[in-house]
């Protein structure tokens, strides 16, 4: 999904220290949560947070090199990029320190192909693959009172000389057009309930992106939205298979759809790749929005409950990684179309 679900993966995403993903053969290290650690223990984590968030606020690219690990230092254009992208999002924002896990993998093997940690209770799992022995602290920080609030996640490592530095960093939005994930997943239900598994399905998935920091964090509260999400997933959804339909003797073959906030309100992103005729088609502006819209105006008599819980659909045309033709539609334009859809012999495949 792109982070929106579009915006929330267009997010910042910096190096990390080491790479988070689900693979087999798990280490279980130990994890002290912020509630568990003695005053020093807090504080000192807190402050470094403090120093690289303030950091970030002003644009001091040097000063976070300062204090970050030597293996991202020494590549540090990753880094550097990811500062600069969220810096004027947060440049005003108060900082907040929201959650501390400290991470003791001191006696894990070296390079582990997983280490888990599972932290507190309810029980939070944070998993990291490829670790160096060590101990190392995860700060989520809340950037709030600003148009796009943030939360960001630091991976800090504890240096030979004790110090804690920086060795990796995420953002991600806490709000999508104007909503957090909260409201999202009690629409989700809402629709769910009446059966709108199409509408249920997106909303589910705009609440995990804006509730969860960071992919390799798990929780129980994360995983009954994943579950619940899970119970409603429409089962015509491209995703091994794309999705398929004749209108007018071609046809159309959506390869995904997602959901995006780049005109500020949330629309539908859906993508399909036209065939020779139909890309063909699209070099002529009137014949290339004609294909479009006949796209937007199928797909929503097909699912017209999309029609109250999305401001458009975003429609692109694209063969590879061209972009052949776009356009966003408001959803009362789409329905104002009189789509072939809707005529005999018109027929849907997945």
């Amino acid at each position: 999904m792109k982070l929106t679900s579009a915006d929330a993966r267009r997010a910042l995403s910096a190096v990390l220290l080491c790479t988070v993903a689900a693979v087999p053969k798990a280490f279980s290290a130990s994890c002290t949560t912020q509630s568990q650690m003695n005053p020093a223990q807090r504080s000192g984590l807190e402050d470094t947070a403090r120093a690289v968030l303030s950091d970030v606020q002003t644009g001091n690219v040097q000063g976070i090199r300062s204090m970050t690990v030597p293996s991202v230092a020494a590549d540090f254009a990753g880094l550097s990029g990811a500062i600069t992208h969220l810096q004027p999002l947060v440049q005003s924002a108060t900082i907040t320190v929201d959650d501390l896990y400290m991470l003791d993998a001191a006696d894990s093997p070296a390079g582990a192909a997983r280490t888990d940690f599972f932290c507190g209770s309810p029980v939070v799992a944070i998993t990291f693959t490829g670790l160096p022995s060590g101990t190392y602290a995860l700060a989520i920080v809340h950037a709030t009172g600003v148009l796009h609030p943030q939360q960001i996640s630091l991976v800090l490592a504890r240096s030979p000389d004790n110090r804690w530095l920086l060795g990796g960093m995420m953002n991600k939005p806490m709000t999508a057009a104007g909503h957090d994930g909260l409201w999202y997943w009690t629409s989700a239900r809402k629709y769910a309930q009446s059966r709108m598994n199409w509408d249920s399905w997106f909303y589910y998935r705009m609440a995990e992106n804006l509730l969860i920091p960071m992919d390799s964090i798990s929780s129980p509260n994360l995983e009954k939205l994943r579950h619940e999400a899970d119970q409603v997933r429409p089962g015509e959804l491209p995703g091994k298979a794309a999705m398929s339909f004749y209108d007018q003797g071609m046809l159309f073959t959506v390869t995904a759809i997602d959901t995006t906030t780049t005109f500020g309100s949330l629309d539908l992103d859906v993508q399909y790749a036209p065939d020779a005729n139909e890309a063909a088609q699209l070099r002529d502006p009137a014949l290339a929005r004609r294909q479009v819209t006949t796209v937007m105006a199928k797909l929503l008599a097909m699912h017209p409950e999309l029609r109250g819980a999305f401001h458009g659909i975003w429609v692109h045309a694209d063969q590879g990684s061209n972009s052949l033709f776009a356009l966003e539609l408001p959803m009362e334009q789409i329905a104002a179309i009189t789509p072939a859809a809707n005529m005999p012999g018109s027929s849907i495949q997945h």
